[in-house]
């Protein structure tokens, strides 16, 4: 087996080849190391690679192999993690100027849990800055290309991520998904991205950007893998007082006598047709499997966007009021006064989508606005959730697109905003019910890949990756 090939290799089957010492982690991991370099020149997925510390972590697993210990499924095997989750010791930067020399002090809980169980971590991947954004164009550093066309973005927030995997520059990778951010590039890069229930994946570790929203997710090459690293990953976490305490369990599901839901709603107008063509032989499929398809109504999700953008902006706009150049940031201590310091840390750290959300966010939080905007968002907000769960008295999973379409030009939609939130419509209402949701590849358009997007009720996690495995 030659390099490239280890690179070509789920979770399962290097794990199953460590164990029958067909090859050693570090061979895997100069592997992934000679294909980061090859590639990335091109791609741009990686904003720090880690090489003497993936190769040192690779070799203490490869001693515990031969000393005959039993090692973790994700012991040896390279992963990547977004530049939003913290690594003790190296850069987090959010892809922003404002935290370009900002060191981690500590681990994220889930990479600390992905390090006890011998994660090799290859490196920081690229994402829009503070996760702001649908193409990962919005860095401060460089944007990231799709893989399978380098013409096209990957998707964001996490593009880095989902490019990294789809490139074979890593096993894995680590995302996170406020509304959308895993599923969607997972979607153009042709990938499986898993958004897991809000609260079963700690968010201690993870640079806030809306937190009634932000949850931390596997992106991988197959639903097997998915289902690897969330069971790792999940869990109460005392660091973070939203994460639940739920036992992962193996329910028994079976596709045969499920029933699948079909929203109305998410087949009319805006969708590409190539695109529901391929989501509509996934519905055949299953249906050919034994499952009941039912047609559901998700009436309130028509304003999944105006509402997440209200909640989204505004959560942001009190979490990133820290960095302004004293406690947090890169620090412009030119100016008269502490509001000079403010006004110019901020205003040359920020990009400009950061500075667009945060504008919006405290204009909706204002005195007089605030019941007009915030306060009816979080209304409707209830009546989406609301839906969801009438919806699942009926079915076991919802059925729909990941993405309206295919991945878009590199440059297509910088300067229209509203078109580049429009690329949320079918993934934010997951957030804002905080819901478990995957999207896995369904087929080609015009050579590009389509996301299916699998829907599951709360802490359904298991069930959907059940019939994600399917595809």
């Amino acid at each position: 087996m030659n390099n490239m090939d280890f690179c070509k290799l789920s979770i399962a089957e290097i794990h199953k080849g460590l164990i029958k010492k067909d090859f050693s982690s570090e061979d895997v991991t100069k592997s992934f190391l000679d294909s980061i370099k090859n590639k990335d020149k091109d791609i741009n997925a990686y904003l720090e690679v880690t090489e003497d510390l993936a190769v040192s972590e690779a070799k203490k697993i490869d001693k515990e192999i031969f000393e005959g210990k039993k090692i973790s499924e994700l012991a040896g095997v390279p992963v990547a993690i977004k530049d939003a989750i913290l690594v003790r010791g190296l850069k987090n930067t959010c892809a922003s100027k404002i935290l370009e020399n900002y060191i981690a002090p500590y681990d994220a809980t889930c990479v600390k849990k992905l390090k006890e169980n011998g994660a090799v971590i290859l490196g920081k991947t690229n994402l829009d800055e503070f996760a702001m954004g649908a193409s990962t164009e919005n860095s401060a550093f460089f944007p990231t290309k799709n893989p399978r066309d380098l013409k096209r973005v990957p998707g964001g927030s996490s593009g880095g991520s989902a490019s990294a995997v789809a490139a074979n520059m890593c096993a894995y990778s680590l995302g996170s998904d406020t509304g959308g951010s895993i599923r969607q590039p997972a979607s153009f890069c042709g990938v499986v991205g898993l958004k897991p229930t809000y609260g079963a994946v700690s968010r201690c570790g993870l640079v806030a950007f809306a937190s009634s929203l932000d949850q931390i997710g596997p992106i991988t090459k197959t639903a097997e893998d998915a289902q690897i690293v969330f069971n790792v990953i999940a869990g109460r976490d005392k660091m973070d007082s939203t994460s639940v305490d739920f036992k992962i369990k193996n329910t028994g599901f079976k596709i045969k006598n499920s029933k699948i839901g079909i929203p109305k709603e998410y087949f009319i107008g805006g969708l590409d047709k190539k695109v529901e063509k391929i989501i509509k032989n996934a519905i055949k499929k299953i249906e050919g499997m034994g499952a009941e398809i039912e047609e559901i109504s998700l009436p309130f999700t028509k304003y999944a966007v105006p509402v997440y953008y209200l909640v989204c902006t505004s959560e942001a706009s009190a979490n990133l009021a820290r960095y302004d150049g004293i406690k947090y940031g890169l620090s412009k201590g030119e100016g008269n006064n502490l509001l000079d310091v403010y006004l110019q840390s901020r205003g040359k750290g920020f990009g400009q989508e950061v500075k667009r959300r945060i504008m919006l966010g405290t204009y909706a939080l204002s005195s007089g606005y605030y019941d007009a905007y915030y306060l009816k968002a979080q209304k409707v907000r209830t009546l989406i959730r609301g839906d969801f769960e009438k919806a699942f008295k009926k079915v076991d999973a919802i059925f729909c697109p990941t993405s309206p379409h295919t991945a878009f030009k590199i440059g297509e939609k910088v300067s229209d905003p509203l078109s580049m939130y429009l690329e949320d419509i079918y993934t934010v209402s997951v957030n804002l019910a905080g819901l478990c949701a995957i999207s896995v590849p369904a087929g080609l358009a015009d050579g590009l890949p389509v996301g299916l997007q699998i829907i599951g009720n709360y802490f359904e996690e298991n069930k959907i990756l059940e019939i994600a495995k399917v595809f």
